[in-house]
């Protein structure tokens, strides 16, 4: 009788050491980075609107603005640091239960776990930066 082939992390009986599924990994990590990066760059430009509004007020072309636009962006930011995150915990949870083979060797795994930590750190400064330097403040 024939072996089946050995059990994936996802609980399939495909081929478990096979560094496609690592990549596939990789991949889906750089999207959720992306992702984040993107929902980042949204709120600071909404945040930053604000200023843009203040300036105009003071010329007196539009009312003074009200301090929504700068907790909007940073409620953004924020978010956009959160999905950086989770798709970091979950890649890094995902790679530590794939078998040795799955990994290609000589493969740095721990580079995008730490870029992605550092993007995610970067965000919350950033959060907090346009939080000090804000109306509300």
């Amino acid at each position: 009788m024939k072996d089946a082939p050995p059990m994936s992390p996802n609980g399939s009986r495909e081929q478990a050491n096979d560094p496609r599924v690592y990549f596939a990994a990789e991949r889906t990590l750089l999207a959720w980075i992306r992702t984040g990066l993107t929902v980042i760059g949204l709120g600071f430009v909404i945040a930053r609107f604000g200023v843009f509004l203040r300036i105009a007020a003071r010329e007196g072309v539009v009312q003074p603005p009200n301090p929504s636009s700068t907790l909007l962006g940073v409620t953004f930011v924020v978010l956009g640091s959160a999905a950086i995150a989770m798709g970091v915990l979950q890649f890094a949870r995902f790679v530590r239960g794939l078998p040795e083979d799955a990994v290609p060797p000589h493969y740095a795994t721990t580079w995008p776990v730490w870029f992605a930590w550092l993007l995610t750190a970067a965000g919350a400064v950033l959060a907090g930066y346009l939080l000090v330097r804000s109306e509300l403040a």
